[in-house]
């Protein structure tokens, strides 16, 4: 619990820094809000009954298609409706702005339980909240110093899969070079930079090797942003500037900006590392050029905490997913599990074991 209060801490401070990973919907996705189709609509029982409760949805400044972090956690709002019955409703932001008063425009409309997806929806969450007390609001990758008693924040330590995922780009790196990059300077983007330049060292120091990261520094803290979660255009060329570097395996930490970033990825030839999902499922079309991706089960943890709500064991305790309770995880490495030697693949399920162990710390 220390070190989720510490991050807790660090996010609450950086509240108001950038907006989070989201891509811009269609126009003819309303901002205001709207019920929520899901499998439970069709003939599938759910496991339970609760028709008269309502959980609802407030997304980033990008909304629930994303392929990444907002449509990954509405997923655990569609898996809530299938497996217990309740009603959802669903409000996406297409501009920072759009966050008050889709949240109170969920309030006045039932809504029992709230999430609200992105690092920058946590001052909006919080005065709901205290607006709101008879309402539980979740809020994914945010965490408060002191939270309301309705408010339960969700981080997850992706340092720990991102370190692995250095570990393994450093050991299939060709050129001696990988890169990385962000969409906005922010913790819960800096926190996979982060791990992932930690990951390199350790294959450095335990390989005797010299593999160098281009796009961030660890002890400056700076690198290269788009300063736009959406531009894709942004991302390739970003990555473009790290192939022009010399590396030859790029992570993109920017949401669908990233996607830009895989695009540049392909046409040179390269591999990439994508984060928050299995990019072999969300990004399929870029499955070939991705040795694994770094990824967060928001989906699952959206689930439970409408569930704690529904059974009335709802607190605001703050939940940290990690590589022990899986709630984060390194994704399988799918078209190139047949050219990752066994030995790498041992030593980073021994890395693993030690992060679990609490005999290697990342950050």
């Amino acid at each position: 619990m220390k070190k989720t209060a510490r991050i807790a801490v660090a996010l609450s401070i950086a509240a108001l820094a950038l907006s989070g990973c989201g891509e811009r919907p269609s126009d003819d996705n309303d901002t205001n809000a709207q019920e929520t189709p899901s499998a439970s609509d069709s003939a599938t029982t759910p496991k339970e009954s609760h028709p008269n409760f309502k959980a609802c949805m407030v997304s980033d400044s990008g909304g629930f298609d994303d392929k990444s972090f907002n449509q990954t956690s509405h997923d655990g709002l569609v898996k809530a409706k299938t497996d217990y019955g309740i009603k959802t409703g669903e409000a996406q932001s297409k501009a920072d702005a759009d966050y008050a008063p889709n949240l109170e425009n969920l309030a006045k409309e039932g809504c029992n339980h709230i999430s609200t997806v992105g690092f920058l929806l946590g001052e909006a969450t919080e005065k709901a909240a205290k607006k709101h007390p008879k309402i539980d609001y979740s809020i994914v990758d945010f965490g408060y110093e002191k939270p309301a008693k309705n408010v339960k924040g969700l981080g997850f330590a992706t340092d720990q899969p991102a370190y692995l995922a250095g570990y393994l780009a450093a050991s299939q790196s060709e050129s001696q070079i990988v890169g990385t990059f962000g969409g906005a300077k922010i913790p819960t983007v800096t926190i996979f930079m982060d791990g992932f330049v930690k990951g390199v060292e350790k294959y450095n120091e335990d390989k005797g090797a010299d593999v160098k990261v281009v796009g961030w520094d660890v002890a400056k803290q700076d690198g290269s942003f788009t300063n736009d979660f959406e531009n894709q255009a942004k991302g390739q060329s970003l990555a473009d500037a790290l192939i022009r570097q010399g590396a030859d395996i790029v992570m993109p930490v920017a949401g669908p900006a990233g996607l830009g970033g895989l695009q540049a990825v392909k046409a040179a030839g390269k591999k990439a590392i994508w984060v928050d999902t299995d990019g072999c499922v969300s990004a399929a079309e870029y499955c070939d050029v991705l040795l694994s991706s770094v990824m967060k089960g928001m989906d699952v943890a959206v689930e439970d905490a409408i569930k704690s709500s529904i059974d009335g064991t709802f607190s605001n305790e703050p939940y940290m997913g990690t590589l022990e309770n899986g709630g984060v995880a390194l994704a399988p490495y799918h078209d190139f599990d047949s050219s990752i030697d066994q030995e790498t693949k041992d030593e980073i399920d021994a890395l693993k074991a030690q992060i679990i162990s609490g005999e290697i710390t990342i950050s």
